[in-house]
């Protein structure tokens, strides 16, 4: 028999982690001949793009490399199968590869919507009589899986956040005069990430003074009210904000935000910050800005988790392990044993809740003036940035791991 796994959604630290994992689990298996990677996701087995790993995957050499590498070294896509009642030519297209390859088992590393594609595969295959298995294995930044105690990726993006605060709060208490600096992080609908920010507490540092996430309802008076506060005691005040928040952009007097939406039907993101910069600029007089960290909180791997890194390979291969016990239409997931040593097991759930379904934030671990978190928010956080990876640099700068030929050209999907 043979495998194949696909890399879906927004790149991550860990993400080609978990693809190793994939694939060196799959290497113990007599019975498993050839492992392939589907390029640009779901979008590969439909176009029939795909590569043998082995090819890929050469020595020990190439798997350091990729275990230290971001983003997705198979590339990635956000393409959404439709319903098989509404159009069926894309399945059919994905089983022919499938025959193609002689693949018995699929692998798709991802969020909320790749567990989307996991789950109608799995019901078009058993539908239709066909004995391949479809296992989920999590993915994403934003850390709102539901079932799983924490994804893969986000102990390195919540490292590089709270990394990159506490160095903003040493350039902003440079000066004497006061300011306000808002840090806008990622996070469409949930504030995990934002939240996350708040692990430097345990290092002493009062900051950022105040958190604000998409599970409370943003009040632009309560807001400006919060900030002067903060000034009260703090002459360089610095804000965490998700970038998911809801504004009256009236009140502001400009939309930042494009609103265009993907294929999932998401808005694209981005200018809470800047928006914010412009509102307490107007209305406070002092010095503010408003830094966007952006895509950097999810490949920054130089600062990269090293538990992040090998939780995300082991579930990977034990994913495979799933598969092989029969295991199809499944999630895998993490579930917290203890915090005080930290522990977890490896456990799956039916993907059909987790699909399309979000983890939000615990409303509890919100402060009461909603503008903070708890120290509960904290010690969940903690343990997931701990450890540093062993870099092999070169000419003073990060090595990354380059394709020794190149993926075959994408075809557009008819």
């Amino acid at each position: 028999m043979n495998i194949v796994v696909a890399q879906s959604g927004g790149p991550t630290c860990a993400i080609n982690a978990s693809l190793l994992g994939v694939f060196r689990h799959a290497t113990k298996y007599e019975e498993i001949e050839k492992v392939y990677g589907s390029v640009n996701g779901i979008e590969g087995l439909i176009l029939d793009n795909l590569v043998d790993l082995r090819e890929i995957i050469r020595d020990d050499d190439d798997v350091e490399l990729i275990r230290q590498t971001p983003s997705t070294v198979l590339g990635s896509c956000r393409y959404k199968l439709p319903d098989p009642s509404a159009d069926i030519s894309a399945y059919e297209k994905i089983v022919s590869t499938f025959k193609k390859y002689d693949i018995s088992a699929f692998f798709y590393i991802g969020g909320n919507d790749s567990m989307d594609t996991v789950m109608k595969l799995d019901r078009y295959f058993k539908a239709n009589g066909l004995t391949i298995a479809a296992v989920g294995i999590p993915k994403t930044i934003d850390n709102d899986l539901p079932e799983t105690d924490h994804t893969p990726g986000f102990g390195s993006a919540a490292k590089y956040v709270a990394t990159t605060m506490q160095e903003i709060i040493r350039d902003s208490n440079v000066y004497a005069v006061p300011s306000v600096t808002i840090v806008e992080i990622m996070g469409r609908d949930t504030g995990w990430l934002t939240a996350s920010s708040a692990v430097l507490r345990v290092n002493g540092e009062p900051a950022p003074h105040l958190i604000y996430l998409p599970e409370r309802t943003f009040s632009i008076e309560q807001f400006l009210h919060d900030v002067r506060e903060a000034q009260k005691t703090y002459h360089a005040v610095i804000v965490a904000v998700s970038e998911g928040i809801e504004l009256d952009w009236s009140e502001i007097g400009e939309d930042f935000q494009s609103g265009k939406t993907d294929t999932f039907g998401h808005k694209y993101l981005a200018g809470v910050g800047k928006a914010l910069e412009k509102l307490v600029s107007r209305e406070m007089r002092c010095k503010v800005r408003s830094i966007e960290l952006n895509v950097m909180q999810r490949c920054s791997s130089h600062l990269s988790s090293k538990r992040d890194i090998a939780e995300a390979e082991r579930i990977g291969g034990a994913a495979v392990k799933a598969a092989m016990d029969g295991l199809s239409g499944e999630m895998m997931v993490f579930r917290r044993v203890s915090n005080h040593p930290y522990n977890v097991r490896i456990d799956h759930v039916d993907v059909t809740k987790v699909a399309n379904r979000v983890k939000y934030f615990p409303p509890e671990w919100i402060s009461e003036s909603g503008n903070d978190v708890t120290k509960e928010a904290t010690e969940y956080t903690l343990p997931l940035i701990q450890g540093e990876q062993n870099f092999r640099f070169k000419n003073g700068l990060p090595q990354h791991y380059i394709l020794p030929q190149a993926l075959p050209h994408r075809r557009d999907l008819e």
